[in-house]
């Protein structure tokens, strides 16, 4: 990510837009030849104006700050499209329904990629009343353990958190397919169909 807008980042948005550099301007509360300057890269906007930028392009603060913008493809709101977040400093779990820009603790955080559950997190579903009860055989130990399971259907998700020194297992109901995610805190998130 750059540390500062880029004068690329700032026109591509505006063009895309569709807006001129003196309606921008006018927008924000600057002359038009400022938005010139920060187009050209001989100057940059002022802080106190990333807001009001980011708000007059459409696009959040960290959108404009990195460049990439998110653009939600998932129109239908398929939670199967679900993405999944985890804060390295405080471990916070965090769930969008599609791709999105997500910081915590000031950093801005990628959305997991899942592998295939592997022979080491192994996963038991056994059938219980009208629940799966659902073992992880893994160490819950304070430095390696299993952070969350979450099981996604195309209109749900079902979320349990798990703790260090606790135990890898919860109850879910099942209702359709979908996939049985496990997060370890060593090897990350893991999937399967189920």
């Amino acid at each position: 990510m750059d540390t500062y807008i880029t004068a690329r980042t700032i026109k591509k948005l505006r063009e895309e837009k569709g807006i001129t550099q003196t309606a921008l301007a006018e927008k924000i509360g600057v002359s038009s030849k400022a938005i010139s300057k920060w187009e050209t890269s001989k100057g940059l906007p002022d802080i106190s104006l990333l807001e009001p930028l980011s708000y007059a392009l459409g696009v959040s603060v960290m959108e404009l700050m990195s460049g990439d913008t998110v653009i939600n493809k998932n129109q239908s709101s398929n939670m199967l499209f679900s993405k999944f977040y985890v804060c390295p400093v405080c471990g916070n779990v965090i769930h969008a329904s599609g791709a999105a820009v997500i910081s915590c603790c000031g950093i801005a955080l990628p959305s997991l990629e899942a592998e295939d559950i592997d022979e080491e997190h192994t996963v038991s579903i056994m059938p219980v009343e009208d629940e799966k009860f659902i073992t992880v055989k893994h160490p819950m130990s304070k430095s390696h353990f299993i952070s969350f399971i979450a099981y996604v259907t195309s209109d749900k998700i079902h979320f349990v958190k798990l703790y260090p020194e606790g135990n890898a297992e919860t109850r879910m109901q099942f209702r359709g397919r979908g996939y049985l995610y496990i997060y370890c805190n060593k090897h990350g998130l893991m999937k399967k169909k189920v």
